[in-house]
């Protein structure tokens, strides 16, 4: 190592390079009022070399952009408890490596965390800084700048069309279907990274220094920057625990696995409903048969709709016509021990309802589903028609407010037209596309990308810096 002169001036921001990592030039916030320095990694992997620990990840060198991956290893020299300005508490692999700035090079200890969320990729804090350099806090580069020239000598030209496409993984069972097909066409058009993930094929890894979720060819996936949950109902426990794990790693994901859960059992979410006085279908459920006449008649007597609570795409709904009907169904499941709604039958709908297709809180689009000759049930699966309608401001009031209820990001909410005003029938977390995009002539599935692209830019905004040894 180079001896270091007595002191030199920093600014507030300044290019540094790692050249034990490959690291040529990475953007550094220079913070004395931070303890410890921080490099961005991911996919961060102990291991063991001849009895030795070390550890190894990669490094995003560029901020803001993930046109450059260097994989890096290095011993590891401890683990810290690091505590972020927030108040909250990580932690870290401590790795020992040299620093190049201002020409002189010296070791220093990094910490290891993902630093997508905060301003820099890199925090250089005052033990790294040796007592040697000042910081004017007023200043930036005074140690010298790097130009898009030299960024792209260094790490290669951007992509045509962009520099920040995204690594985005949709997480359903069947590849073929339409809604996956277009999701995984709008997502490469808009220049991102696109992968699709079997549910049954992904499996994960529970530890606190490597947590991990894996898929069948061998490939870890931790390094995603956000998945898309599409679940079938038989896959909800399990497709929601995978999903829950991206969660737990940081990966965006557009609904998370509570709110799902939720979502699909209908008891619950419309007891979360009703809760926030959001109109609803009157609705009985029981658990025992002797109850049977009493379901029928809070709900106004026959006719009637009994539903399954597991039931999806009109799966698992009857419509008793008659008092008699409504028992032999009710009892029918109950002795199969189905878990089962009671709900009014809304006879001025005339079979018709509401879809809106809702974006991030916002309705996107809107459609009406007609119920096919015969069939009292408007979902297109059973060969209803839908068109284009503009919804009431009531309407689309009471759509907002359901997925703010559930907390969901995407979401089909339907609705139905009664003489005390709408009402909320049920709050789909994974809708289907081809029925509005077919209906509207709308591009559903890039308006779906761009709500992740607006997340993920917000939340790499810069943040709050200053982090600090608790142990």
């Amino acid at each position: 190592m180079q001896n270091l002169p007595n002191k030199f001036v920093a600014g507030s921001q300044e290019w540094c390079a790692l050249p034990q990592l490959d690291v040529a030039a990475v953007k550094a916030r220079v913070d004395s009022g931070a303890k410890t320095s921080a490099i961005h990694a991911f996919n961060i992997e102990p291991f063991t070399r001849n009895s030795d620990q070390w550890v190894r990840f990669d490094i995003h060198p560029l901020q803001k952009s993930r046109r450059a991956t260097i994989r890096c290893e290095a011993p590891i020299v401890g683990r810290r408890v690091i505590r972020s300005s927030n108040g909250a508490t990580e932690k870290r692999f401590v790795i020992r490596t040299p620093l190049t700035l201002n020409g002189y090079t010296w070791d220093i200890e990094l910490t290891l965390a993902n630093r997508d969320a905060m301003g820099f990729r890199m925090l250089l804090g005052r033990e790294a800084m040796s007592g040697r350099i000042l910081v004017d806090s007023e200043e930036e580069f005074l140690l010298g700048d790097v130009s898009e020239a030299d960024i792209e000598l260094l790490y290669g030209k951007s992509s045509p069309n962009r520099d920040d496409g995204l690594k985005i993984g949709l997480l359903a069972s069947d590849p073929k279907l339409y809604s996956n097909r277009r999701l995984l066409e709008a997502g490469e058009k808009l220049g991102h990274e696109m992968t699709f993930l079997n549910i049954r094929q992904c499996y994960m890894k529970l530890d606190a220094d490597s947590p991990a979720v894996h898929y069948r060819d061998g490939r870890v996936l931790n390094n995603l920057d956000a998945i898309i949950p599409r679940i079938r109902p038989s896959n909800t426990f399990y497709g929601c625990a995978i999903t829950r794990h991206f969660e737990s790693l940081g990966v965006l994901c557009l609904n998370n696995a509570d709110s799902i859960t939720q979502s699909r059992d209908k008891l619950y979410s419309l007891q979360l409903l009703q809760k926030q006085g959001l109109d609803i279908p009157i609705t009985g459920f029981a658990s025992s048969p002797n109850d049977t006449d009493n379901l029928i008649e809070m709900v106004g007597g026959a006719p009637l709709i009994v539903k399954l609570l597991e039931g999806t795409q009109g799966r698992g709904v009857v419509l008793a016509e008659t008092t008699k009907a409504a028992e032999s169904v009710i009892n029918a499941m109950k002795s199969l021990r189905a878990n089962l709604l009671v709900q009014e039958y809304i006879e001025e709908a005339s079979g018709k309802d509401i879809r809106c297709f809702m974006i991030d809180g916002k309705v996107a689009a809107s459609i009406q589903r007609s119920a096919a000759p015969g069939e009292f049930r408007a979902n297109l699966h059973r060969g209803g028609e839908a068109k284009l309608i503009e919804i009431s401001p009531e309407e689309e009031s009471l759509a907002i407010k359901a997925v703010k209820t559930l907390n969901l990001d995407i979401a089909g909410v339907d609705i139905i037209r009664s003489r005390r005003g709408p009402l909320l029938l049920e709050v789909n977390s994974s809708p289907g596309l081809e029925g509005i995009e077919a209906a509207t002539g709308q591009d559903i599935a890039s308006k779906m990308i761009k709500a992740i692209e607006k997340q993920i830019e917000a939340s790499t905004e810069p943040q709050p810096l200053l982090v600090q040894d608790v142990a």
